[in-house]
């Protein structure tokens, strides 16, 4: 069976790099490509984590291309406080990794993209992990590939929980609910992996352990990242007593979606006023064809094994 031609666009903190290193260790995956994004970190700061996680596993055949640098609607982009609580200032846990041996490419990852959807089209995969800056610009520049991409799992949003930055937003939303309402309005076909699921997939000490166990480089390097990620929600979310798979997740849910359970919604983002970033089912379109599926439930053992499985077959060999 052909793999699958997939590309993460991310602000590659913690979550993020789990997300890499599933899409690597995928056998039914062929990661053509990585988009930087702003979020966790400052955009450059993402695409040079995307290389030295990427360098951790032995892919350095996947090139990096660097995104927008801030949303939309603004000229500027700072890291919110929050975020370096939970990743590190580094985005990667604070933890040293060997500065990459290659640069980033010079295509833009807007250019990236709309070339890969002519390419391979019904055939792509497209996995945004971050804000949804880069794919709205390449929809406003090339509308065609709304419908020409085969798969776009995104990491993001909420419907049926509270969001994580307000009561009604999901962080990477929230940073530009202009251009999430572009992409969720468009006519491309997408499914929403929000809080409603990732905050049902946890990780513990317990594995990283069985990461550390390994004695391999990427094994103890990924143990530190994830442990310094359990420690920050011991004081952000100590209920959880663990850390969300937040974006790996999605990269699951693209690969087998039966991963989870969904509900075929039109949606829109709200992109004013104090619900800004609500992600909510759109009452003008409620009778028309869907084009959004909302994950609402999730079989997290089954996802928490293949996770494992793949991740700790990656880790054994690096």
């Amino acid at each position: 069976m052909a793999k699958r031609k997939m590309i993460l666009d991310l602000d590659t903190g913690i979550d993020d790099s789990l997300a890499i290193a599933y899409a690597v260790g995928a056998p039914d995956v062929d990661l053509i490509g990585i988009m930087s994004s702003y979020g966790n970190v400052l955009v450059d700061q993402a695409a040079d984590n995307s290389l030295r996680i990427l360098e951790l596993l032995g892919a350095t055949d996947v090139p990096v291309f660097v995104g927008e640098p801030h949303s939309s609607t603004t000229e500027h982009f700072d890291v919110m406080a929050i975020s370096q609580q939970i990743h590190g200032k580094n985005g990667i846990g604070e933890v040293a990794l060997p500065k990459p041996k290659r640069a980033v490419e010079t295509q833009s990852a807007v250019d990236f993209l709309i070339d890969a959807a002519h390419k391979y089209g019904s055939d792509l995969t497209l996995v945004p992990t971050g804000p949804l800056t880069n794919l709205a610009a390449a929809l406003k520049k090339a509308p065609e590939i709304a419908t020409e991409i085969g798969n776009v799992t995104i990491m993001g949003g909420a419907l049926t929980v509270p969001g994580n930055v307000s009561h009604f937003a999901e962080a990477n939303i929230n940073q530009d609910a202009e251009a999430a309402n572009a992409v969720f309005t468009s006519p491309i076909h997408l499914t929403m992996v929000g809080l409603d699921v990732t905050l049902r997939t946890l990780l513990t000490t317990t594995e990283t352990k069985s990461w550390r166990d390994l004695q391999t480089t990427a094994g103890e390097k990924f143990a530190d990242i994830v442990d310094y990620y359990i420690d920050a929600y011991k004081v952000t979310s100590p209920h959880l007593h663990g850390c969300a798979l937040h974006d790996p997740l999605a990269v699951g849910v693209a690969i087998d979606p039966s991963f989870v359970t969904t509900f075929d919604l039109n949606m829109f983002v709200q992109a004013e006023g104090e619900d800004y970033g609500r992600t909510i089912g759109d009452p003008a379109r409620l009778k028309e064809p869907t084009n959004v599926k909302v994950a609402i439930n999730v079989d997290q053992d089954r996802y928490l094994q293949a996770f494992m499985d793949n991740l700790t077959g990656l880790f054994k060999k690096y």
